[in-house]
């Protein structure tokens, strides 16, 4: 266990464990009307179902709360810290800010996983410091128990059963490690190999191999977007050179950019954009685009993978 759960800090970040209906509404109204009742601006970040019910159960007293669908927003779990919790917490600087984001529930894929522990053991460092409170909800019916378990290693504070106790088994720099997994890549994926002269030609590589595998219109776009920062992200910050793969999987075409650089902070790509930021957009866009984000780095180099769905 690492000390940092023990140190004074604004920050509060508990895990909610429900086993049914009732647990999930009296925790999270609970949290939201404590909340209302101190003058803190409240934001709720839940899957549909369940945002409706916490709204159904507030009534009156859910107003002035901030709705949002997390399924949607949160799709790419490496989009919720800048795009849905610092975005809410930022525009209420110098309040605290209560927070109830669900970012992992039943029908999250294997794949999808990995990216859902990181974020949450992200939150950790994004938020140090700050008088921000984030409960996280955790359905501990549907849930495996590795689930729950890490849930508990990202957690500083798990509420169960009404109890609210200090995990004793919370340790997110060793999350962060274990889930930072090699990732492969089907042996008939597209491969082309590019360095600062060969950016263009890349583009028009992942462009007619999306095509050809049946992506068009506006995700087309996106995925021109995301090739194009993540090669040039390789030229700039990766040694000048890299690797780009593409295949479909499933309902998405995959697009992975492998180089030799490593990628020193696990934030990147999740702090929120100032509108006249230069530069350092590159990775947020990839996020922002993408339906999911994988990431590996180490000694040997950086890999970067992104999902888009076909339409």
């Amino acid at each position: 266990m690492t000390t940092t759960a023990l140190r004074e800090d604004p920050f509060v970040h508990p895990a909610l464990v429900y086993r049914d209906d009732h647990e999930y509404v009296e925790g999270t109204t609970r949290f939201v009307s404590e909340g209302v009742a101190a003058g803190e601006p409240v934001a709720v970040a839940v899957p549909a179902p369940r945002l409706e019910l916490v709204r159904d159960a507030l009534g009156p007293l859910g107003a002035g709360v901030r709705w949002i669908d997390m399924a949607r927003a949160g799709r790419n779990p490496g989009r919720i810290i800048p795009s849905v919790l610092r975005a809410f917490a930022d525009a209420h600087e110098g309040a605290r800010v209560r927070i109830i984001g669900e970012p992992v529930w039943h029908g999250r894929t294997a794949v999808e996983y990995p990216a859902c522990v990181q974020h949450e053991a992200l939150i950790n460092r994004a938020f140090a410091g700050r008088d921000v409170t984030i409960l996280c909800p955790y359905d501990g019916r549907a849930l495996s128990h590795d689930v729950i378990a890490d849930a508990h290693a990202t957690h500083p504070v798990v509420i169960s059963a009404g109890r609210r106790n200090a995990s004793m088994f919370y340790d997110p720099d060793a999350v962060l490690a274990r889930f930072n997994q090699a990732l492969h890549h089907p042996p008939g994926a597209a491969t082309i190999g590019f360095d600062a002269e060969l950016l263009p030609v890349a583009r028009d590589f992942a462009l007619a191999e999306a095509r050809e595998r049946g992506m068009t219109g506006v995700r087309l776009q996106d995925l021109n977007l995301v090739v194009a920062e993540l090669t040039t992200n390789s030229v700039v910050h990766g040694g000048g050179s890299g690797t780009l793969r593409i295949w479909a999987e499933g309902e998405q075409i995959v697009c992975e950019v492998r180089d030799e650089g490593r990628l020193s902070d696990p934030l990147a790509g999740r702090y929120p954009v100032r509108p006249d930021q230069i530069g350092g957009r590159g990775l947020f866009l990839v996020h922002f685009l993408s339906d999911l984000v994988r990431t590996h780095t180490g000694d040997s180099g950086t890999t970067v993978r992104s999902y888009i769905a076909r339409a």
